[in-house]
């Protein structure tokens, strides 16, 4: 039997220069310092569900200054723009220095993403880790969800502790 033909490897395609994305970048020292980036949407015509999962979120307790931790859940139904996984990324873990509650945290994220990308459709949610005992858990969306678009379950079971 003869070898299948060999490939040429495909050539790396250069990172846009106005992306983070393919570049050394600094770590952003607040929210409001990080910058997201979105790159645009091939599927645009097809109404589809991306979902981020960042299961060891950190913020600081505007209190106490003591490490809050959530697990957020972040779907989205794109439009004419996609968020950027590692701009994402570098945005999130600039709030491991930012002092905010729980609720301003998820909410604000919501917010943050939905003006960048203005999707067609995204919701949040935020599974607080027990502070004093109480868990918290934050939920926020844009408007309705588009007709015939299937969203699992985020997924997240309800705190249960030692019980």
């Amino acid at each position: 039997m003869s070898k299948p033909p060999r490939r040429s490897p495909r050539k790396p395609t250069p990172a846009s220069p106005e992306l983070q994305l393919g570049h050394e970048v600094v770590w952003p020292t607040s929210p409001d310092a990080a910058r997201l980036d979105r790159v645009a949407n091939p599927q645009r015509d097809t109404d589809y569900l991306a979902r981020f999962t960042a299961p060891e979120f950190t913020s600081l307790c505007p209190v106490t200054g003591q490490p809050d931790f959530a697990h957020l859940v972040i779907d989205y139904a794109p439009g004419a723009w996609l968020l950027e996984s590692k701009s994402l990324k570098l945005y999130l873990a600039s709030f491991r220095s930012h002092g905010a509650f729980h609720e301003d945290c998820t909410v604000g994220i919501g917010k943050r993403i939905a003006a960048e990308i203005k999707p067609k459709w995204l919701r949040i949610g935020g599974y607080w880790y027990p502070r004093g005992g109480i868990p918290i858990d934050v939920f926020w969306q844009t408007g309705k969800l588009p007709k015939g678009l299937w969203v699992p379950d985020q997924g997240v079971r309800p705190y249960r502790g030692r019980g």
